[in-house]
């Protein structure tokens, strides 16, 4: 039977140093077709009425000094860039009023793309904002210059993060809250246990105005679960994404905390191992999904079909929307999301090329416009026809963000070198016990 997502059989030989370079470029375009040049704000998905998203735009900013090294914007304008988007988020209204664009110094997740204000009544997000932080201060640690301009891009950057109370975002608690809203006060939950959190206590940690106490990561580490998925030791989280954010910024090899020491392990030897247990379930497939195998699968936060159920040979299948997927534990419903393989390059190359070679062959658009879909389902067909898998209409400014950093930290790992000179991540990996290796 013919695969219906496969296309030029030229495709065969991808990806190359040449196709991944390609790769990175055409996704990182997504931050200069969708930013609005007004302010620097980034939408959240190529929907003509998205909102900008706070994270997306911290990406951007991560971006930028690729857009420079890679020789696709000169250093003199993306200075400016980086500088706009800045200025316009320090000088938002911060305040309790609900149409603010944050608290605290903290961001609301979503913000309308024109004035920058929040939309959807949608949540105070410290995570989100983590990355927004992590972009500046990735810009700030860039343009190391003596202009005016580059100046100028160091004290907004480290104004924006030094504002951030993160004594306030933990509600009288040691854990970082997920959040708060104007309406309703702090979000229950917390962040606790083994996820993307962990570049959210780093740079908590290393405030130098408002700092998380340092029993607070002990609390947040707390709750790690080491488990043996398929022979392999490693801490668990389920979907890849929560095994990659924090990496876009942070060399973790070599270095440990005290769950590491202990477990005689580091975070990127745990990444690695998480994205091999993610191929080995889907070769196991123990839910019978079609396509999946040795060299398709990526389970992670994605779009979906939608909530709904199907008959699918004679078995009801429940399908989801946009819900973060995970292996071996579920949930999932046949969705595969090419950008979270591409971002576990720098762990497992040997596994993840010859799966993008696969992904390659596939209508997915890896040579288009932004780069792969985020993610497809070949066992739920559209209704256009019987043989016609689901793929997402939309590209996401936040797995944009990911695919061009880990191709970056693969080829050169020139965001981690930056990153080894910021000194707040510096300071709040030796605050979270961390030693070893390049600190």
């Amino acid at each position: 039977m013919t695969d219906p997502l496969s296309t030029d059989p030229a495709l065969n030989r991808m990806p190359t140093e040449e196709d991944l370079a390609r790769l990175q470029f055409t996704t990182l375009l997504y931050y200069l077709h969708c930013t609005n040049p007004d302010n620097g704000l980034v939408r959240d998905k190529t929907h003509p009425d998205a909102p900008a998203s706070i994270a997306a735009i911290g990406m951007a900013l991560a971006t930028i000094p690729v857009l420079v090294e890679r020789g696709i914007i000169i250093r003199k304008f993306a200075v400016k860039i980086a500088r706009t988007r800045l200025r316009f988020l320090l000088d938002s209204p911060q305040g309790p009023e609900p149409d603010a664009t944050g608290y605290k110094g903290f961001f609301y997740h979503f913000l309308d793309i024109e004035t920058g204000r929040r939309v959807w009544e949608c949540e105070l997000s410290t995570i989100d904002s983590a990355f927004l932080f992590a972009g500046a201060l990735t810009v700030a640690a860039y343009f190391d210059g003596d202009s005016a301009d580059e100046a100028e891009v160091r004290r907004l950057a480290n104004a924006l993060y030094d504002r951030a109370d993160w004594t306030w975002a933990c509600d009288h608690g040691l854990t970082l809250t997920h959040g708060w809203r104007p309406e309703s006060g702090f979000i229950p939950y917390r962040w606790r246990g083994y996820d993307e959190g962990l570049l959210l206590y780093i740079l908590g940690l290393g405030s130098p105005t408002h700092p998380l106490p340092p029993e607070s990561y002990a609390a947040y580490t707390d709750s790690y679960e080491w488990r043996n998925i398929y022979g392999r030791e490693l801490l668990y989280s389920g979907p890849l994404f929560t095994h990659q954010l924090s990496h876009m910024w942070i060399d973790f090899r070599g270095i440990r905390d005290e769950f590491m020491r202990e477990h005689n392990s580091d975070y990127f030897q745990n990444s690695r191992h998480a994205t091999f247990v993610q191929q080995e379930y889907a070769i196991r497939n123990p839910m019978k999904f079609a396509g999946y195998g040795e060299h398709c699968w990526g389970f992670t936060a994605s779009d979906g079909p939608g909530w709904t159920k199907r008959n699918v040979a004679g078995i009801e299948v429940e399908f989801f929307d946009y819900i973060a997927r995970g292996a071996p534990y579920g949930p999932d419903d046949g969705t595969v999301s090419p950008w979270a393989v591409v971002a576990s390059l720098p762990f497992a190359p040997e596994i993840v090329i010859p799966t993008l070679r696969n992904f390659a062959r596939m209508n997915l658009g890896m040579t288009r416009l932004y780069g792969f879909k985020p993610s497809f389902n070949q066992t739920y067909a559209t209704e256009e026809s019987d043989t016609r898998p689901w793929v997402s209409p939309y590209h996401f400014g936040i797995d944009q963000g990911p695919v061009v950093l880990m191709i970056e930290n693969y080829r050169s790992a020139f965001l981690w070198n930056i990153m080894r000179r910021c000194q707040p991540v510096v300071v709040g990996l030796r605050k979270a016990g961390f030693a070893g290796g390049w600190l």
